[in-house]
């Protein structure tokens, strides 16, 4: 059937988790509406992943609308295939909403009270649209790789396969966000010689006092709190992820033990000087090796102290666990690397997304270009998002927490649809939050980004 010259109470652009998740809560309030994926559904997912990618969240937290976690380990991790089956069946479920191979170059205003989509597929309107393309979009690559020679293979983490697609030789990976650190440890079980430039991401224990530290966290009520709880809200978007692994049943994710297993870490990547007269490409690094990795490990002792008082604080009878204790210290940082005199042929760039809005011709964008909102709803009447990081709860990005964003969501959009634009409006109190475009990876100094 022709989406050409249609016209929908809503469209939902975009049909990952988040769309998904958007469509089944307007199925539950019987409201008329199209997802529109630019690809297949779980794309991002099945092609952006490295082959042993895998959840750093327990399976239990997989809880969207009417369709919570379906297999039979709650507290394992799925895996890249997994994951896609999930979502596939997913959008099996919802039936034929979902428009595939889709996709959507301009978005703007039509008329005073609805929207105007241009498509691959033609043009339809909307009463009211939903923008749930997730954060991770444009690769970001700083413009220093521009100086590597072509004899060193340059890679962004979401080109990232496996240790056999890549060249023979050494490995510099930049950036230890949850996939730097992932990726650096792929490579160090393959065998790799791996090279790690470090940054301020911080880490978390998998498990502590004999359980899974997310099951902790969610008994505290952490992933329950909201982002206008926090006095510092702009600082908590930005924060990195902590970095950790639900591989092989999950575990700890210590740049330490790696370091004593043969792992050269280094301090943040400053810049790279192109090959000369003296040797190949040269990449220097900054002095903080040792601060990033005490910063590290300070943030995931500090996670175990709040569990520790909530278990005093209730008189639980939980046996008390020895604390972690460093397993290898950084002599002196290294400052110079010449890529070619060490081996290094790749270098994969661990170094965050970004947004590409430009299709959106709505003013709702703050003065660096992020969506301005609150919770999900713009000072456009009609428009939302849905699927940022931090948008409400830590969850509003996953699988844990997007779902109940989509069914307040659909709460908002079935009011408009009753009450028109004064019930819109009368929902953006006090000012709207914003939306952090790669805050998953810690990577590179500011001089370097593109």
């Amino acid at each position: 059937m022709s989406i050409d010259g249609s016209h929908h109470t809503v469209v939902v652009v975009g049909g990952g988790q988040a769309g998904l998740a958007m469509s089944a809560a307007l199925l539950r309030r019987g409201i008329d509406h199209l997802v529109l994926e630019r690809h297949r559904v779980a794309h991002e997912w099945s092609t952006r992943r490295w082959d042993t990618f895998c959840l750093v969240t327990p399976n239990w937290q997989c809880d969207l609308p009417d369709f919570p976690y379906p297999g039979d380990d709650p507290h394992g991790f799925m895996v890249r295939d997994q994951i896609v089956d999930y979502l596939s069946g997913y959008a099996d479920s919802l039936g034929p909403r979902v428009r595939e191979g889709v996709s959507v170059s301009r978005l703007r205003r039509h008329g005073d009270d609805g929207f105007e989509l241009c498509t691959s597929a033609g043009t339809l309107t909307a009463d009211q649209v939903v923008v749930a393309t997730g954060p991770y979009q444009v690769p970001r690559v700083p413009r220093a790789a521009e100086r590597l020679a072509g004899s060193v293979m340059s890679l962004h983490s979401s080109q990232y396969r496996n240790p056999d697609l890549l060249p023979d030789g050494e490995v510099l990976v930049v950036g230890t966000g949850q996939s730097g650190c992932q990726i650096a440890e792929d490579l160090h079980l393959s065998g790799r010689q791996v090279h790690l430039a470090t940054g301020t991401a911080p880490r978390v224990a998998r498990r502590y006092r004999g359980r899974d530290v997310v099951d902790w966290l969610a008994d505290m009520g952490y992933y329950a709190k909201t982002i206008e709880e926090f006095d510092d809200a702009d600082a908590i978007r930005f924060r990195v992820n902590h970095y950790v692994t639900g591989r092989d049943g999950g575990r700890d994710i210590d740049l330490r033990a790696f370091a004593r297993e043969g792992m050269r870490l280094y301090g943040r990547l400053q810049d790279i000087e192109p090959a000369g007269p003296k040797g190949g490409p040269t990449a220097t690094f900054g002095t903080e090796l040792r601060s990033n990795l005490d910063h590290a490990d300070s943030v995931s002792e500090s996670i175990k102290d709040s569990i520790d008082a909530w278990i005093a604080a209730r008189g639980l009878g939980v046996a008390p666990e020895a604390r972690y204790v460093p397993v290898w210290q950084p002599d002196d940082d290294i400052a110079e690397v010449d890529l070619e005199a060490t081996g290094i042929s790749s270098v994969i760039w661990s170094t965050g997304f970004g947004r590409d809005d430009r299709w959106i011709e709505v003013a709702v964008f703050d003065g660096r270009g992020y969506p301005a909102h609150r919770r999900g709803v713009t000072s456009c009447p009609g428009l939302y998002f849905l699927g940022l990081p931090w948008q409400w709860t830590w969850g509003s990005g996953r699988f844990c927490g997007v779902g109940e964003d989509a069914l307040h969501l659909a709460t908002r959009i079935e009011e408009m649809k009753h009450s028109g634009v004064g019930t819109a409006v009368r929902w953006i109190t006090g000012p709207p939050t914003r939306f952090a475009a790669d805050a998953d990876e810690d990577w590179v100094a500011p001089r370097t980004v593109a």
